[in-house]
């Protein structure tokens, strides 16, 4: 009786919602055989359209400065040796906001010259498509190295290009995120110094005492936390960040 009493109520809880589905559209998606060339055109660009939407994190993480501004963050983090604080949750949300930070310019560019034209059937879609690359190329020009462009040249077996104009965008791509992994990690280095420095001054005053069974992180996370504090360490890191995107 008692499970009989639940399923009534069960029922009389899904009527209303029910009865009130009926009047709501539905969206039916299948396959079917197509009668002509333009339907077959047409489901082809959704399907690209669904990858290149599947794609955009990827696509994010390789060609913008989120990398280097998560990658310096958690080194922020680890050096401090605060275990998981700031959160991930946290450190991740502040790379998206400061990565359109700093690539609003660009992303604005991209509006005004693509977009925008391409809305109002100014401009083809190729010709839009091509208006989109050459701002995120110069953007990644601007942050790469030469050294990492020439050597996945090499790699691939390709000409050394004459001109920047002239590097292909496949090899532009991975030698941008090479050059923002060194830059990060010498960013890191810096970052450690100060605080690897408390560790060594807590851990010899802790042996001079004859405490060395007490770990030394226990007492320097105090220290190394006043000592960020007292310096705006949060507003150096990310202030540091952004000017290393504007030269």
């Amino acid at each position: 009786m008692r499970r009989l009493s639940w399923i009534l109520a069960l029922g009389l809880l899904l009527l209303p919602a029910a009865s009130w589905a009926q009047g709501m559209p539905t969206l039916n998606i299948g396959i079917g055989q197509a009668n002509s060339p333009q339907q077959v055109s047409t489901a082809l660009q959704v399907l690209l359209v669904l990858t290149v939407l599947s794609m955009a994190p990827a696509i994010l993480l390789m060609t913008t400065a989120f990398t280097r501004i998560v990658i310096v963050l958690s080194f922020v983090r680890q050096a401090m040796g605060t275990q998981m604080m700031p959160p991930n949750q946290v450190i991740i949300g502040l790379s998206l906001f400061l990565t359109f930070f700093i690539m609003s310019p660009v992303f604005n560019q991209i509006n005004d010259q693509a977009l925008q034209p391409y809305l109002h059937k100014k401009i083809t879609q190729q010709q839009a498509l091509t208006r989109v690359v050459d701002p995120m190329r110069h953007f990644m020009l601007s942050q790469t190295s030469e050294g990492d462009i020439a050597t996945l040249t090499s790699v691939a077996k390709e000409p050394q290009p004459a001109s920047v104009k002239d590097v292909p965008t496949m090899t532009l791509i991975p030698a941008f995120m090479l050059s923002e992994l060194k830059i990060a990690f010498q960013m890191g280095f810096m970052i450690y110094l100060p605080f690897l420095v408390i560790d060594m001054v807590v851990a010899s005053v802790l042996m001079a005492m004859g405490m060395m069974m007490l770990p030394p992180p226990i007492i320097s996370l105090p220290f190394k936390l006043l000592l960020f504090v007292l310096v705006d360490g949060w507003g150096l890191v990310v202030g540091s960040l952004v000017k290393s995107f504007t030269h």
